[in-house]
């Protein structure tokens, strides 16, 4: 085995930390990343990217006189989902982009797939594993990243930048698509324990639960907190 995670899931509500966790990693050398956190260079699969582009797709969709079929947008500067579909073409969509990268053996040799999504209440963590390929989930780890709805909601408001609304960090959902998507999730049923493995999929999947509240920028706190949750990930990674 490597000394790296080939697949990372990171899954957690939206505005839970993901994308900080990511951008953290990213800052980090290509050493230090391996060996404090089992990362190699990170190739990651965002599914918000997917879905930017479906609403964008019903805006020249709209514009040329014909429906919306994915989604409505809001105020400020974003979307609604309209259709329960959706939630399987981006699945389906993270299974296109990491199929391509099982093509490129040497990828995995010193690179880490990061697939990064949000599921709650319309569609759950379950369900979107279950239709994950399973070459993928065998070659799996997830981290949850878990905040409450509460703190979700705080953050998705503070991060919200009207300069750059179409931007990854800085996209803003509802409060009334926030409750009616994401108050609710699985994760906890699905996974009971703060750590351990799933069995889903046919795969025998390694995760950690990983608390992230409070919030925080501090160096030495990420790096505790995201230190002691990919080491214990390691571990069962290796002993599964």
């Amino acid at each position: 085995m490597a000394g790296h995670f080939e697949h990372l899931f990171v899954l957690g509500r939206p505005a839970c930390g993901k994308s900080e966790f990511i951008d953290y990693m990213q800052h980090q050398d290509d050493r230090d990343r391996r060996e404090r956190y089992h990362l190699g260079r990170l190739h990651i699969v965002d599914d918000f990217v997917f879905l930017w582009d479906y609403f964008l797709d019903d805006d020249v969709r709209e514009a040329h006189g014909r429906p919306r079929i994915y989604s409505q947008p809001i105020d400020p500067g974003g979307y609604e989902t309209s259709e329960s579909v959706i939630w399987y073409l981006l699945i389906d969509r993270i299974n296109r982009a990491v199929r391509k990268c099982l093509k490129q053996p040497t990828l995995y040799q010193d690179h880490t797939m990061l697939i990064e999504f949000a599921r709650g209440t319309e569609q759950g963590y379950r369900r979107a594993l279950e239709n994950i390929d399973p070459p993928i989930l065998a070659r799996s780890a997830i981290l949850y990243i878990a905040v409450s709805f509460k703190e979700s909601w705080r953050r998705n408001i503070a991060r919200y930048d009207e300069k750059r609304k179409a931007g990854i960090l800085t996209h803003m959902v509802s409060r009334e698509a926030m409750e009616r998507v994401y108050s609710l999730d699985d994760w906890s049923e699905l996974a009971p324990a703060p750590a351990g493995y799933l069995d889903i999929g046919g795969a025998h999947v390694p995760y950690v639960t990983m608390d992230n509240e409070p919030e925080s920028t501090d160096p030495t706190v990420l790096d505790e907190r995201y230190g002691t949750a990919l080491r214990t990930l390691w571990d069962l990674t290796r002993a599964r």
